[in-house]
């Protein structure tokens, strides 16, 4: 298809990204620019080492033609998924490939400058560990445990983040590595990663983490959708019904997340005179047999499902992901999910749709915090200034 956009070296590079080769005529044909154009491209891109000669193609008589790929490993991204009581940072290439990690018990509540401070410290050190410099980051993404406003990075008003509220997280990482830094909330992260990673053939995603809380981050004709404010997905802050006087930590009463996150589950089985603590403990318990855990499990995924049901007929994905501490328990949770989405949703959304549990683990959103740096840095309009500097 022809490029809209004006006849950069991003333009060519868009294409490679894909992982597969191509020579000069397949990508003069693709960008509709003219030949000696693309060879001047192709030199830009070759001398940035974003882009290297991997053999030649098929040949219709005389010399094979030169085919050009991608080079993940030119460059490197940061990218950190922080959580309410955890950090998990990792280095990834530039395909979104994690190359080293570290993680780490930290609570959210010390405030943004211990908690990025050991994000900055222990990024120089993931670097060493690959071999590379500060010089070789492309930026730092980051993932955090409440509202973000994605336009400035800056946390909103976030319920379990005392200190954290307006500010800086941009200005921080930057004053800190001397890198660009880009921050968003973790759902939205996650939902990036487990999408890019795992659901790339499809247009249309909604994924739900359910852990300690429960949040909802969208994907809508490939791209992620954050709404007028980055506030769109705020998924666990649904009222349910019979839920009228259950206070969540929000503030409000009636919240989904107050009734079927993690910490609700939990405090219920201590109702019912089971010890649990938090999510894991409640995963614990139901992968060991509990029959209350897992009853509770259950009716934690048909409350889910009666918000996905009306989500599913809003929105029609083709996919729901279901992630979190929670779905680690097995089919316990998504069976409550199926059992009122398939019950509640129109038989035309629900025709082809399918509800799954998360492929990418604990890693979905260091890989989503990774590709929010490497799409916003590798876009067209920004590679000729990665090339030149």
């Amino acid at each position: 298809m022809p490029s809209s956009g004006p006849p950069s070296a991003g333009s060519v590079l868009a294409l490679l990204r894909d992982g597969r080769p191509r020579t000069r005529a397949e990508l003069a044909a693709l960008t509709g620019l003219a030949r000696s154009t693309v060879a001047q491209r192709i030199d830009a891109l070759i001398a940035g080492g974003l882009i290297s000669e991997v053999g030649g193609g098929v040949s219709t008589g005389g010399r094979p033609p030169v085919r050009f790929a991608f080079n993940p490993l030119a460059r490197v991204a940061l990218a950190a998924d922080i959580g309410a009581t955890h950090a998990l940072l990792a280095v990834t290439d530039l395909s979104g490939t994690v190359l080293a990690e570290t993680r780490r018990d930290l609570d959210i509540a010390l405030g943004p400058e211990a908690v990025l401070g050991w994000v900055a410290d222990s990024s120089a050190k993931l670097l060493g560990e690959v071999g590379r410099r500060p010089r070789d980051v492309l930026g730092i993404g980051v993932g955090l445990p409440g509202p973000v406003e994605y336009a400035t990075g800056r946390p909103v008003s976030p319920p379990i983040m005392p200190g954290w509220d307006g500010f800086e997280v941009r200005d921080f990482l930057y004053g800190r590595l001397g890198v660009p830094a880009m921050a968003d909330n973790d759902v939205n992260v996650m939902a990036l990663g487990e999408y890019f990673a795992r659901w790339s053939d499809v247009d249309n995603l909604v994924f739900v983490k359910v852990a300690t809380g429960i949040g909802c981050g969208l994907i809508s004709n490939g791209r992620l959708h954050r709404g007028a404010q980055g506030a769109a997905g705020d998924f666990g802050h649904i009222r349910v019904s019979g839920a009228a006087e259950t206070v969540c930590r929000c503030g409000n009463t009636g919240c989904l997340e107050a009734v079927a996150g993690g910490a609700a589950v939990a405090a219920r089985l201590r109702a019912l005179g089971v010890e649990a603590a938090s999510s894991r403990d409640v995963v614990r318990l139901a992968t060991g047999g509990s029959r209350e855990a897992v009853d509770l499990l259950r009716q934690a995924g048909r409350e889910i499902g009666q918000g996905l049901a009306a989500a599913v007929s809003l929105l029609n994905p083709s996919v729901v992901v279901v992630g979190g501490t929670l779905a680690g328990a097995g089919e316990h949770l998504i069976a409550g999910v199926r059992e009122i989405v398939y019950q509640r949703s129109l038989p035309l959304a629900t025709q082809h749709l399918q509800i799954a549990h998360a492929r990418t683990g604990e890693r979905a959103g260091v890989i989503g915090a990774a590709v929010m740096v490497l799409e916003h840095a590798l876009s067209a309009e920004r590679v000729d200034d990665l090339i030149n500097s």
